[in-house]
């Protein structure tokens, strides 16, 4: 059996997204036994500061230094690949990649690739402020020849209190905001809706929101499972299932 990679999850950013890719790694490995899995190290620390509140000028703590040290630290102990759960948190990519002596899976890039082998043209983006007024995900969509589409302001205000107010403080997602956004996407012409903050695929996870999204921690976590040769389970193959 060829050797696996040691994967290094570099979480906390939140804590129940990063416990749900954690399961998405083992659901998506073809195993039949526990030595099949992937070998895990998670470092799960909340204590990073607000990655949303720092890129929008609310927050003075840069939220990357502790970033490479949570970095090096998974490289230190055995970490052959590193992936972040936390989108909003791919603003520092570089930075941290540059700072880390393993690779850092980039999500955005994996998304984008995703999209583009599934033939879409016009992806909708839900996501925090944060990821929103950055760029991150619309340049990322754009290198691939792929439209981003965005929400009004009041649909992003609407997003936002649906992951700060309701997801990450542990309360019943408001579905009426959730699927009030994704329409929104819908009649500005995108053919999918990606769920680019890890706290919204908590949302797909318990609630029934239908085929057409994209969910990004499902996107890094199959990009986990075959950079660290694991063998993908064939139900994941296909992440695109319906478009709009």
């Amino acid at each position: 059996m060829e050797k696996k990679k040691m994967l290094g999850v570099l979480g906390g950013m939140g804590p129940m997204a990063t416990a749900y890719f954690m399961e998405l790694v083992i659901r998506m490995t073809d195993a039949e036994t526990d030595q099949e899995h992937l070998d895990m190290l998670v470092y799960n620390l909340t204590s990073i500061p607000d990655r949303t509140g720092f890129i929008l000028g609310k927050t003075k703590e840069s939220p990357l230094p502790t970033l490479i040290r949570a970095g090096q630290a998974l490289a230190e102990q055995g970490a052959e690949q590193i992936a972040v759960p936390c989108m909003t948190s791919h603003y520092f990519y570089r930075q941290l990649s540059e700072a880390v002596p393993v690779p850092v899976l980039n999500c955005l890039a994996e998304t984008a690739d995703c999209l583009k082998a599934g033939g879409v043209e016009r992806a909708g983006i839900l996501a925090t402020t944060g990821t929103m007024e950055t760029g991150i995900f619309r340049d990322a969509l754009l290198s691939r020849g792929i439209q981003p589409v965005a929400l009004s302001r009041e649909r992003q205000a609407d997003v936002m209190s649906l992951i700060y107010d309701d997801i990450k403080a542990n309360r019943p997602p408001r579905m009426e905001l959730f699927h009030r956004a994704g329409e929104e996407l819908r009649q500005k012409g995108a053919e999918i809706v990606i769920l680019g903050c890890t706290e919204l695929s908590l949302i797909k996870r318990d609630c029934p929101v239908g085929g057409q999204y994209l969910d990004t921690l499902e996107v890094l976590a199959r990009a986990a499972v075959r950079t660290c040769g694991g063998k993908l389970n064939p139900r994941y193959r296909e992440l695109i299932r319906q478009k709009m």
